[in-house]
């Protein structure tokens, strides 16, 4: 099974804007450079496209993917129950952490959002970086072993 990394978004500060970009490098045991809010555990964040649209049509809302304020949309993949798992982005590796809990600015989003990607990982995950380099919107997205 292999998928699409569809976006690439880099926070400048935290609680800031989300900026797109075409291309980041990820370096390993650090993260996504030039996005903050990293931590030796939640290196990198990912966002499955069809979940964010999913819980969007239960809400009734419409919003861009970038609200969720993850660092990587995906789509074509699940990233359900996926935590130890080897995810291979373009020329990188990385190793699923867990779930990211969604928060209650979920909300400002749109109302009913926060709890509309509580349910089977819909909220995206967290990694770390094992085999650093770019990454590029069109890459390939898959499992690794």
């Amino acid at each position: 099974m292999s998928g699409l990394l569809e976006a690439i978004w880099l926070k400048r500060a935290h609680r800031g804007k989300m900026d797109p970009v075409q291309h980041a490098e990820l370096i390993p045991g650090q993260g996504v450079v030039g996005s903050v809010d990293r931590s030796r555990r939640r290196q990198v964040t990912l966002l499955e496209r069809e979940n964010w649209e999913q819980a969007l049509a239960e809400v009734g809302g419409s919003a861009d993917a970038s609200g969720r304020r993850a660092n990587l949309l995906v789509s074509g993949i699940a990233l359900a129950e996926t935590r130890g798992k080897l995810l291979r982005i373009g020329e990188t590796l990385l190793s699923i952490g867990g779930e990211l809990t969604p928060c209650e600015r979920m909300d400002d989003v749109h109302p009913g959002l926060q709890a509309a990607l509580r349910p089977a990982w819909r909220g995206g995950v967290f990694a770390q970086v094992l085999e650093g380099g770019a990454v590029t919107v069109g890459d390939r997205v898959s499992w690794e072993g």
